[in-house]
């Protein structure tokens, strides 16, 4: 499953908006219901309003009803950034995948890519 997810982000990947770095980054969502959701990078001048390819689609499942724990896996067309890490973590993915720099498809849990998490404390 992994592999099919990073080839339709890389199709996707040619819908982003990139004018200022040319790195045009895709990823595609499936939810647990089997609804697949898309994502790209958007740039702005002010560099850091830009949002990642992660994040749009995470929001694009949002909009359409879904949230934590309802997403089953998620394929990417790079290795995910810090910042949407902890989003792939809040929203408890299972399956992360993403092509590496040799071609190869990398397929982690959430967070195995964010072991030390921020979390909120039990209240």
């Amino acid at each position: 499953m992994s592999k099919d997810l990073v080839v339709k982000a890389e199709a996707v990947a040619e819908k982003a908006y990139a004018p200022y770095s040319n790195y045009n980054v895709g990823a595609v969502v499936r939810t647990a219901d089997g609804r697949e959701l898309e994502g790209v990078n958007v740039e702005n001048a002010a560099y850091p309003l830009g949002v990642c390819a992660e994040k749009s689609a995470l929001v694009a499942a949002v909009v359409a009803g879904y949230g934590p724990g309802q997403i089953a896996a998620i394929g990417i067309t790079a290795s995910p950034c810090g910042g949407c890490r902890q989003w792939l973590h809040e929203f408890k993915i299972p399956e992360v995948s993403f092509r590496r720099d040799d071609g190869s498809i990398a397929t982690y849990k959430a967070d195995e890519l964010l072991p030390d998490t921020w979390d909120f404390p039990d209240a």
